[in-house]
């Protein structure tokens, strides 16, 4: 299979190394908006490189994986659309909800798959916790945490385009939330802080939130992000039920020293990225985008859904912004 792949940065270089390791992949030609840096990433990792996309769409690709900035993404998707070839895009499909929107009906309109990266649908951990509760082991629901911690902030350049850190960080949380419960919010009440660098607040964002959703079933969930977690990188979810708990992300990586007396727990080092801790989770989630374009499977994360945790990110946006809880049918009535 032909897998074309836009995007030679951090991410991208993950994604080629990650698919090179997928057996059905057996080329993949790597193209990059930034001249020499495409050329660079392929020779290293021994793929083929396309000078422009105009080069990359002239190889007959089986389908084409999105890794560029996040404002290149929208554009980037219609174009892969209008040459027909089946796409995986990381989050977020498009800057902001008009434009996701239009994605959204496009992909819907048309019988090429268009997947969204959303990585944690994938994790063993998280997919044992949802199919606990599926399976009626937990009863009802009645809490759910989450926490997204970055081990240290990103460059100041990544943060007046990130969509500040509902968009960027929580919309994981938000989306996993989602697929996991198989719920909808109604209703968020959000808060943020800055204590570190100046320019998270210059940008009008911030490096520390959290979030209370209420969801449609009357279930409570708190989500929690911060850029400035100097333990390690930190990804967890606390599941608890009438009948019993699930618990995601305490393996022997989690950066949770303990501060109980009597009990512990043998440590390796702890994660410090969000791609070492999801490693797994990345294999298994371009894995199923081969199959998709193989036609073998059903897309696991189609746009509509980008779209459902972009609205959850964009109220809790505006709720931290305005200090008022915030309804799901405003956002969706805009």
């Amino acid at each position: 299979m032909r897998i074309g792949l836009i995007g030679a940065g951090r991410i991208g270089a993950h994604h080629a190394r990650t698919l090179l390791s997928v057996p059905a992949v057996d080329r993949l030609v790597i193209a990059d908006l930034v001249p020499g840096r495409a050329e660079k990433l392929a020779d290293e990792f021994g793929a083929a490189s396309a000078a422009s996309l105009t080069d990359l769409y002239a190889v007959p690709l089986d389908g084409v994986v999105i890794a560029a900035a996040t404002d290149a993404h929208a554009g980037l998707v219609h174009q892969a659309l209008d040459a027909g070839v089946p796409v995986f895009c990381e989050k977020p499909l498009a800057p902001d909800v008009a434009g996701t929107r239009a994605l959204v009906a496009r992909a819907a309109s048309g019988a090429v798959p268009v997947q969204v990266g959303f990585q944690r649908r994938f994790d063993q951990g998280y997919r044992a916790a949802r199919d606990a509760l599926r399976a009626g082991e937990l009863g009802w629901i009645h809490t759910l945490r989450a926490c997204s911690s970055d081990q240290a902030p990103p460059p100041a350049a990544f943060v007046p385009t990130s969509g500040g850190l509902f968009r960027d960080c929580s919309i994981h949380d938000f989306d996993v939330l989602r697929w996991l419960t198989g719920r909808e919010v109604v209703s968020v009440y959000a808060q943020g802080a800055n204590r570190g660098a100046s320019f998270f607040a210059e940008s009008g964002d911030v490096d520390t939130c959290a979030a209370l959703l209420r969801f449609d079933d009357d279930t409570l969930a708190t989500v929690t992000a911060t850029r400035y977690n100097g333990a390690g990188y930190d990804a967890r979810l606390e599941v608890c039920g009438s009948e019993g708990a699930r618990f995601v992300g305490l393996d022997d990586r989690a950066p949770m020293p303990t501060a109980e007396p009597r009990l512990s727990w043998r440590q390796s080092a702890p994660y410090a990225t969000f791609m070492e801790r999801f490693q797994d989770a990345y294999v298994a989630e371009l894995t199923a985008f081969v199959e998709v374009v193989a036609g073998r499977a059903e897309n696991p994360c189609p746009p509509v859904d980008a779209l459902e945790a972009l609205y959850v990110a964009e109220a809790c946006e505006r709720s931290r912004r305005i200090g008022e809880p915030v309804r799901m049918d405003e956002i969706r009535a805009e």
